[in-house]
């Protein structure tokens, strides 16, 4: 397990990745899509009761401005995190072109904070995830619900008031075991899509993190950097949440 500990060490709290080469170039925002959730054949491009997540099909996503024929290439993002974990991007909305082609409208694990981008259907593999999690900041509270059923209601650490928690609407970017549950992320981190506000000049430019902590008292209070913190008993149980499953942080 220690293994893990070197790489991890670079989160510094809140930083979980390095710049990466295959970083896309920013990406103009989406224009109104002619249909959302359009249908093939009468099936629902996007999954209900659960959240679509799409995986590359090759090594990298190719990312488009807009959907559609003659959509034009602008940016690529590579298909795994640093820890070679494949990505798994939850879709926002679903359309069919007029030739059939399928787009998915996919959140991007770049700054800033809610960008977004499309992919072709044919270039990657959807899956449907049931879980999500919900972290309420003022409340100090992270909920992990299943098919709508909460299966874990927990008393957490949030950001401090000069480095709080960006809220936002996020995804499991990475899962890491620690080796080491003594040391400042505890027994596991899921690393997340989003990056801190006013955090940047950190390795890896700030990125959120839910992690352990094996300090008890960090509960219920505002003591990170920015992560949300689990007290690590409780942090076993989320060992299991899968990459690409919705994160919502929210005031």
């Amino acid at each position: 397990m220690r293994r893990w500990l070197p790489p991890l060490l670079a989160l510094a709290l809140v930083a979980c990745s390095h710049p990466s080469a295959s970083a896309p170039a920013p990406i103009p925002p989406p224009s109104p899509s002619p249909s959302v959730n359009a249908t093939v054949a009468g099936a629902p491009v996007l999954a209900p009761g659960g959240t679509t997540v799409v995986r590359a099909d090759g090594p990298r996503f190719l990312l488009y401005a807009h959907p559609g024929p003659g959509a034009q290439r602008v940016g690529a993002l590579a298909a795994t995190n640093d820890w070679s974990q494949p990505l798994w991007l939850p879709a926002v909305s679903g359309f069919v072109d007029d030739e059939g082609t399928t787009w998915f409208r996919v959140r991007l694990p770049i700054r800033p904070n809610g960008s977004t981008g499309w992919v072709r259907g044919d270039q990657v593999r959807p899956q449907v995830r049931h879980d999500r999690i919900v972290v309420d900041l003022s409340a100090h509270r992270l909920k992990r619900v299943d098919a709508g059923k909460t299966i874990d209601d927990l008393s957490v650490g949030v950001g401090a008031p000069s480095t709080p928690t960006a809220p936002g609407r996020y995804f499991v970017w990475a899962r890491l075991p620690t080796g080491d549950p003594t040391g400042p992320y505890g027994v596991f981190v899921l690393g997340l899509s989003g990056f801190s506000n006013v955090i940047t000049e950190w390795v890896g430019g700030g990125r959120l993190a839910i992690h352990g902590t094996s300090d008890p008292n960090d509960r219920g209070h505002d003591v990170s950097h920015g992560c949300v913190r689990v007290y690590n008993p409780q942090m076993k149980d989320l060992t299991d949440v899968p990459l690409g499953t919705p994160v919502w942080i929210h005031a």
